[in-house]
């Protein structure tokens, strides 16, 4: 590491360094396209389960059947009198089936108000469904007859609701979020210049991870979902971001210190890159750890962000170095640092005076930290989990509010029928499957919807409301009637079932990543401090912060926004990010202190660590936990609750965690903290650091 820290920052290289890795960042930005997706409906179902395996079946089946869309006409006048006019227009706008689709039958309500026509969309793909709604919409718009409004509804609606959701939203969250960075950059830095450098640096880097991501899923042939890209950019620029301003806190610090830029951040970049590199190392394979999960793009999100990881700490430890000695001070102005001016460290920063209050009463802190954080858990006990269809937008769009326009007049479970769907055209089997689904008491009807290929589908009607607990314990009931009296290849699926099976997919990754991802991180700080009791003690914050930000997010969520629930995958993804990320301050924070306690001692190394570093972690938590919370620009309730619960979760690790209770626990427990390590200070007295770091033999872990 020494001989490339070196090439990096030598006056020699450096502009060679910088110059050859900006142009191959830019022929790969330039020559290479982002991978291309092949979306399948199974893309976001749990692998194994029984509506994943009805949706493969439904797929075998010709594409005219692959889908349908409810047109919903209501009148306050009345509907009856226009019945005539509205089977004409059903049957002019119904998307062309080549003959093969049911015919087109336009049924009103009893109440009188409301009819509903149901149309084949003979779509495969999620764009070719958006445009076929798409064009049915303005052709209702253009032949209903005055008086009558029409909606469209149903499973290709919804479908074509969502793909609309994401319609330009990546560029508008890229353009959010380096908007974020670049005003908290010039806050941080108050520098009209500096800030620049490492935001053109890692949004370079956002674009190479882009397109280095979406490659390796495409050469894996591991699915990806819309929604993908967008986190993967926001975790680039935030993770990015965090490692530059570590970076950067260093370099100021060493140029106080030294008459050469090159040989300052030459001792920048040594103590930076190990620490850097073993906390990216631990979010790469916290990041690997969804590629067990059962849900497909599950595993695209956890492989792509994880090359987002690699490329956001290259360009942190490589081009960002290279550009900054080029520059020289003058790229700090007005506040240049001097030679002679006092560290961090050594400075009477506010992160100085906590440590020093934190100092004369540490176990009243850890009680005191500990009571705050306890209150914050208390939301935890109440969460619910489970969004239904109808509450995965932040704006209603017209599928689902037609859909509940639609169980004012109908049956609930007309707008989106439950599908059984069985390898079979046996007439007696056939009668089997609707008398066994006829048994059970929440379903209203059963109807044989169609037969091709050998399968045979019936749309079962349920009388529980969409979303229900309800409507899954049917789903239960329905497919305990299946088991015994239906044919081996029967499945139950559609939306109901499919919302059973990924909560219970969810849980399912909750019970095996959880652990999993905690046994990583703790095997990593083990190994990077060469302690047990320290990195027991700091996962154990790291779960605690996690459990306090579900607390106060679910206040939030019921209280200010409105949610009823917490979407199933919500609490997976935020455990990730935020214990794969959080270990990143961890790190910055104890390697300091086990640098400054190889001088000082444990007590006073602690102190001078939060002092040193009190103020990049602060300022890399605000910004990481701004990023993320950009996420709610994308009108998708799941991506909103996460970006929610990751800017609770970080600025609690960051201002509470990090600042007040890691402190407050080293200072109590001195020695104790890094057992069996030893680290107290050597008998003749402070050595200097320029001399320590070059002892090869030496075991000190450099950071920033």
């Amino acid at each position: 590491m020494s001989r490339i820290a070196s090439v990096i920052t030598c006056a020699r290289t450096a502009w060679m360094v910088a110059l050859v890795t900006f142009l191959l960042a830019l022929a790969v930005a330039g020559a290479l396209p982002e991978g291309e997706r092949d979306p399948s409906p199974l893309d976001a179902l749990p692998a194994g389960y029984d509506s994943t395996e009805g949706t493969a079946l439904l797929s075998e089946l010709p594409e005219d059947e692959s889908s349908s869309a409810i047109v919903l006409y209501t009148s306050d006048g009345g509907i009856e009198a226009e019945l005539p006019a509205l089977q004409q227009l059903s049957q002019q706008v119904a998307p062309d089936t080549g003959g093969q689709g049911p015919p087109v039958q336009v049924v009103s309500a009893q109440d009188g108000t409301a009819a509903i026509a149901v149309l084949a969309v003979p779509a495969v793909t999620a764009t070719e469904t958006a445009d076929q709604v798409g064009e049915l919409r303005d052709s209702l718009g253009e032949g209903v007859p005055d008086g009558v409004t029409a909606q469209v509804t149903g499973p290709a609606a919804i479908q074509a609701d969502l793909a609309a959701v994401f319609d330009g939203a990546n560029v508008t969250l890229l353009i959010t979020t380096a908007s974020v960075v670049a005003v908290l950059l010039l806050v941080t830095y108050r520098s009209p210049i500096l800030w620049i450098i490492p935001l053109a640096v890692v949004g370079l880097g956002d674009r190479v991870a882009g397109i280095g991501a979406t490659n390796v899923l495409e050469l894996t042939g591991v699915p990806f979902d819309e929604s993908t890209v967008g986190i993967l950019s926001v975790l680039v620029f935030g993770a990015g971001t965090d490692y530059s301003l570590l970076l950067i806190s260093r370099y100021r610090d060493e140029l106080k210190n030294h008459a050469s830029r090159h040989e300052a951040m030459l001792l920048a970049l040594r103590r930076t890159a190990e620490a850097v590199f073993a906390s990216s190392s631990t979010v790469f394979l916290g990041l690997l750890t969804l590629l067990l999960s059962v849900v497909p793009s599950t595993r695209g999100l956890g492989l792509a962000c994880a090359v987002g990881i690699v490329v956001a700490a290259t360009f942190a430890l490589v081009l960002l170095p290279a550009v900054l000695v080029i520059f020289g001070r003058w790229v700090f102005w007005p506040l240049i640092p001097r030679l002679g001016q006092p560290a961090l460290a050594d400075g009477r920063s506010i992160w100085r005076r906590v440590g020093n209050a934190v100092e004369k009463r540490p176990p009243a802190f850890i009680i005191g930290t500990l009571a705050v954080l306890a209150v914050m858990c208390l939301g935890v006990f109440r969460i619910d989990l489970g969004l239904s269809t109808s509450e995965q937008f932040l704006e209603e769009p017209e599928a689902i509010t037609a859909a509940n326009r639609l169980a004012d007049s109908f049956p609930a479970g007309s707008t989106d029928p439950t599908v059984v769907v069985t390898r079979s055209t046996d007439q007696g089997e056939l009668a089997a499957i609707e008398e066994a689904a006829l048994s059970v008491d929440s379903v209203d009807e059963v109807r044989q919807s169609g037969q091709a290929a050998g399968i045979t589908t019936f749309d079962v009607v349920l009388s529980p409301e969409p979303g229900s607990s309800d409507a899954v314990q049917a789903i239960g009931g329905l497919r305990g009637e299946l088991e015994g009296a239906a044919p081996p290849e029967t499945h139950v699926t559609g939306t109901e079932a499919e919302t059973a099976d990924i909560d219970d997919g969810a849980a399912r990754d909750r019970q095996v990543i959880f652990p999993l991802i905690l046994g990583l991180v703790l095997v990593a700080l083990i190994g990077l401090l060469r302690s047990v009791v320290a990195p027991i003690l700091l996962i154990t914050t790291v779960a605690f912060t996690y459990v306090c930000a579900l607390g106060v997010s679910w206040w939030l969520f019921t209280g200010v926004f409105g949610f009823s629930a917490l979407d199933a995958g919500v609490p997976l993804l935020a455990f990730i990010f935020l214990v794969a990320l959080g270990v990143d301050y961890n790190i910055f924070l104890v390697t300091r202190a086990l640098e400054e306690a190889r001088t000082v001692g444990s007590r006073t190394g602690m102190l001078r660590a939060l002092a040193a570093t009190g103020g990049v972690i602060t300022s890399a938590g605000i910004l990481l936990a701004a990023v993320f919370a950009a996420l709610g620009v994308l009108p998708l309730v799941v991506l909103a609750q996460l970006g929610v619960v990751i800017f609770v979760g970080v600025l609690i690790d960051t201002l509470i965690v990090r600042t007040v209770l890691v402190p407050a626990i080293g200072v109590t427990m001195g020695d104790a903290f890094w057992w069996p390590r030893s680290v107290r200070p050597p008998k003749h007295g402070a050595e200097t650091i320029e001399a320590r770091i070059k002892d090869p033999d030496d075991e000190l872990v450099h950071v920033g």
